[in-house]
């Protein structure tokens, strides 16, 4: 690209429970985007590995002292790029006691240190009989206590979210007070939910906050009890779709990051100084 705006690179993968195999297909993916010019690359939901079960989801999950965060840590300080690890399947605090994880959305800057470590509030546990959609996140998963700052990245300032957080637009609301420029969503969202709401989701995210949304994606088939939609996706502050990966295989889009854009769209349509003081919001009879 030859434009002096950053570069982020959005990533598309198919995990599976091969945990090394994974690794070579992101690592393989960071390296196209170095080479292309991103100082920021976005991987999404269960980048580290997809289980097939409860147990093996439990069995190869790690801390973030273990080798997954190690050898990522080193590939972002080799390259000289930051990583967004959306969706690391992190032991809990008391894993020794309860066996149970956090969905952590891990920043990794480009000295490899991590910068920041959200982890998922809003947990998947959804019935869907008609569309072949069951899921519950919260059999093994810990619902993170809070949100956290946006992240000062090459890129501008990141707000931290994953998948489902995506249907929440509270917690997006909340990260724009706080600063941020753009929103991410790292994501493993099914084949039905996804046909039927993804980009619509996305594109409301990025026009009501006025962001930039970078959602990454995984995308085919993980196992013989699970696919995910992909269609990868960024979408600019005025809703506009400014990189996609499609919906059949592995891959990734580089997109500008233009923040002038964003400034502009603030500036002529100010939404956030037309918001109301929350009370107006409490309908109360």
């Amino acid at each position: 690209m030859s434009s002096s705006n950053p570069v982020a690179a959005l990533c598309q993968v198919t995990a599976t429970p091969d945990k090394e195999a994974n690794f070579e297909s992101c690592s393989g993916l960071v390296e196209q985007a170095r080479e292309g010019g991103a100082c920021m690359a976005f991987l999404p939901e269960g980048f580290d590995f997809i289980g097939s079960s409860r147990e093996e989801t439990l069995r190869l999950s790690e801390t973030l002292e273990g080798e997954t965060i190690g050898r990522y840590a080193q590939l972002a300080r080799k390259l000289g790029v930051w990583l967004s690890l959306g969706g690391f399947h992190e032991r809990g605090h008391d894993w020794e006691s309860d066996r149970r994880i956090y969905n952590s959305h891990v920043i990794i800057n480009d000295q490899g240190c991590i910068a920041s470590v959200y982890r998922k509030c809003h947990l998947f546990d959804v019935e869907l009989p008609g569309r072949g959609v069951s899921l519950k996140e919260s059999a093994f998963t810990i619902p993170g206590p809070r949100i956290v700052p946006p992240v000062q990245t090459p890129l501008g300032k990141v707000g931290l979210g994953v998948c489902y957080d995506l249907r929440f637009p509270e917690l997006s609301l909340a990260l724009v007070r706080q600063g941020a420029e753009i929103l991410t969503y790292p994501s493993a969202f099914t084949v039905a939910t996804g046909a039927a709401h993804w980009e619509v989701l996305l594109r409301a995210r990025a026009i009501e906050t006025q962001c930039f949304v970078l959602a990454a994606a995984q995308v085919g088939r993980h196992h013989a009890h699970r696919a995910s939609y992909g269609h990868a996706l960024a979408v600019d502050p005025w809703g506009e779709l400014v990189g996609r990966c499609g919906g059949a295989e592995p891959g990734l889009a580089l997109v500008e990051i233009d923040l002038q854009k964003l400034r502009s769209v603030r500036r002529d349509m100010p939404v956030q100084q037309h918001r109301r003081e929350h009370s107006l919001y409490d309908c109360q009879d």
